[in-house]
């Protein structure tokens, strides 16, 4: 049994995780709408819930904590400008997981995440 083991390592350095979780942080929130493995999305859904979830009330250790994540200034000013005031009623639950497909090269199964309209 799984118990206790609370997070995939996905083969890579923590820098290397760390960095990737980073980018595709970056990516969700500036298309909405990403597709990347399974794993990695599941993993991804509480880095960018916790971003929402600080942006709701828009403060500024709010804002630099999203600085210190997320390596896109305008990303960041969208964040907070416009998703964080779209979510402010909803009480979490910001994302979407959907399995779409197996991957051609390597029979992945891969996963849509997006963020979900307006609430």
């Amino acid at each position: 049994m799984r118990h206790g083991i609370g997070y995939r390592k996905f083969q890579k350095s923590t820098a290397h995780t760390r960095s990737m979780f980073r980018n595709l942080a970056t990516s969700l929130l500036r298309h909405e709408t990403i597709e990347t493995t399974i794993g990695k999305a599941k993993d991804l859904r509480p880095i960018v819930e916790k971003l929402i979830t600080s942006a709701r009330k828009p403060t500024l250790a709010g804002r630099r904590h999203a600085y210190g994540y997320i390596m896109d200034k305008d990303v960041v000013a969208k964040l907070f400008d416009v998703i964080g005031p779209r979510f402010k009623s909803r009480d979490g639950g910001y994302t979407r997981v959907l399995k779409t497909r197996r991957r051609e090269g390597d029979a992945a199964e891969m996963a849509v995440i997006a963020l979900l309209p307006d609430a």
